[in-house]
């Protein structure tokens, strides 16, 4: 019995709530949560009458005393107050959060300035004026899908305790930079297959460029206001509700690809439905085939390779540049696969190969359980004590590989209506045809990359607790269910042309492992705020483009 336990026992009304963790490998996770955490909750007036007699008698002294404890825990709760939530978050001094914003600030107000698209010679000084104006709306669209839409990816990762917050922010930086340089589309069609119609809009440049410029700055108003209340939102609906709300006031029906449109409508129910029956099915196998195993450990730790093997060899043939020969093509994406697989079983047996032996010779003789009688949806219980860590560490580390699997596949879908219309919006200025195709420099992307992380630094905390913490309990096994099954649907309906949403898909396979572990599981009232912010995300940016362009011509006309 734990020194808290007794404690409890010996006094029960004491103000205290306890929360039980699975105890976790202390090499697999930087800080482990403790077996029972202790936090205080407010004492009630009814409490204090009923401790009231379990207490000593005051003394002189203990008044003394009670005055410097209640001295000091003013001072403390004030020092607390001085923390803004950033640095509640990552642990460390207002002061410093301050410095990081006071930098991410200064340079992302001077770093357009040296960027090839305002120091190309020729340039008229409002074209440069227009242009800055372009690539700090770029960067504060950028910043919220930080804070909103990557900061999903990284949510399960976090809540499960397989990542602390530094180190996700740190991990989706360098997939975020990776995104950027790999799958980056360096050239795009700036109108063609979008939202809106070019020819509507023949001749009328300083409109579509106000348009543009309004969009972005629609989606990313509207990405802040649902990051800061931690709603999940979709960055594609956000711009692209923008863009018809501006094709419809200032070009009329006709402006509008309305199956475009119609596509992204449909994603509302097929993301989240797949990526709930997906996740829920993964983490029925899991249970089924891992937790009723006779060794649950064992039966991880030799599922793992065969996962990645699985897994990086799809990620590996639908993302990245292989071969234009399928033959060629498949075997570099199984060549891939191999490889991780590999490097995940030799990570894998070496922090984790003394406790697979000792519990192999353990559980030698140990009686295997009837299976044959046990159905794919029979609630079984989980392992316990060390097989319960080896089987949370080997689920850990898989968790952070599908989540940066995730993050590394979703860069393309979430960014890719930002530069259409960042790239269209400079190509107007530069006197470029609105229909053509242009190159995307390599500098701007990575001023997009560099957006996403100060976002999701600054303020991803936010819909990381809505992912992690609020929608239903997670562990490492359920988190790598919904990372993996999200992952999966986005890959495979991305392949077969199906709308989907990353961001609805994540929070549908997070439904889907709480709905495995029965319907009370999942908050029902966190649902209902997600499901209404998808709701009014289109709506809400059309409005605020029609408001934005109106705004903006008139300054436009104002200066021309």
């Amino acid at each position: 019995m734990t020194i808290s336990s007794s404690l409890l026992l010996q006094n029960p009304h004491l103000p205290f709530q306890i929360q039980k963790h699975p105890p976790l490998l202390h090499h697999i996770y930087p800080q482990p949560p403790p077996s029972i955490t202790l936090s205080p909750l407010p004492p009630s007036p009814l409490l204090r009458i009923r401790t009231k007699n379990l207490l000593p008698s005051a003394t002189l002294s203990s008044f003394s005393d009670d005055n410097e404890a209640a001295a000091e825990t003013k001072a403390n709760a004030k020092e607390e107050e001085k923390l803004n939530e950033m640095a509640k978050a990552f642990h460390i001094s207002s002061r410093t959060t301050s410095a990081v914003t006071v930098c991410i600030a200064v340079a992302a107000l001077t770093l357009p300035l040296f960027m090839r698209s305002l120091t190309t010679a020729g340039l008229s000084v409002k074209t440069r004026a227009l242009g800055y104006l372009t690539l700090l709306s770029g960067f504060y669209m950028a910043w919220n899908i930080g804070a909103n839409d990557v900061a999903n990816a990284m949510g399960t990762s976090v809540g499960s305790g397989a990542l602390t917050l530094r180190q996700a922010v740190v991990t989706a930086a360098v997939l975020e930079f990776s995104g950027a340089f790999l799958m980056g589309r360096h050239v795009t069609s700036t109108m063609q297959k979008g939202i809106l119609v070019a020819g509507v809009f023949q001749g009328k440049d300083m409109l579509l460029f106000a348009g543009l410029l309004s969009s972005l700055a629609a989606s990313g108003t509207w990405l802040q206001v649902a990051s800061f209340y931690g709603w999940p939102v979709s960055t594609t609906h956000c711009i692209v509700g923008a863009m018809v709300g501006f094709g419809l006031v200032y070009g009329g029906i006709g402006a509008v690809f309305w199956s475009s449109l119609g596509r992204v409508m449909a994603s509302w129910v097929i993301s989240p439905v797949m990526g709930a029956a997906v996740s829920f099915l993964v983490y029925k196998c899991i249970r089924r085939y891992v937790y009723s195993a006779p060794n649950p450990g064992k039966a991880a730790a030799t599922a793992a390779p065969f996962g990645v093997l699985l897994g990086v060899t799809g990620i590996s043939f639908a993302a990245f540049p292989l071969s234009m020969a399928l033959p060629i093509a498949l075997l570099q994406a199984l060549a891939c696969g191999i490889a991780g697989a590999f490097v995940v079983s030799r990570v894998i047996h070496k922090q984790l190969g003394h406790l697979l032996i000792s519990e192999s010779e353990r559980l030698e003789r140990k009686e295997a359980p009837d299976l044959q009688n046990m159905s794919f949806l029979s609630d079984i219980a989980g392992p316990k004590g060390a097989q319960l860590e080896i089987v949370y560490g080997v689920f850990g580390y898989m968790q952070i590989l599908s989540a940066c699997f995730m993050s590394f596949r979703a860069w393309r879908q979430r960014c890719f209506e930002r530069d259409r219309a960042l790239a269209a919006a400079l190509s107007i200025l530069q006197g470029g045809t609105t229909g053509a195709e242009i190159v995307i420099p390599t500098d701007v992307l990575a001023w997009g990359g560099f957006g996403i992380v100060a976002g999701l630094m600054m303020w991803g905390y936010r819909v990381i607790a809505t992912i992690g913490k609020k929608i239903t309990e997670l562990t490492p096994t359920r988190g790598f269910a919904a990372e993996f099954a999200a992952a999966s649907v986005v890959l495979g309906a991305s392949k077969l042309g199906l709308p989907i949403s990353a961001t609805h898909t994540l929070v549908g396979a997070v439904m889907g492992v709480g709905f495995a572990r029965g319907l009370n599981s999942v908050r029902a009232e966190t649902v209902r705020e997600i499901v209404a912010s998808w709701a009014v995300t289109i709506p809400v940016g059309a409005i605020l483009s029609v408001l934005y362009t109106l705004i903006l011509t008139k300054v436009l006309a104002f200066l021309v």
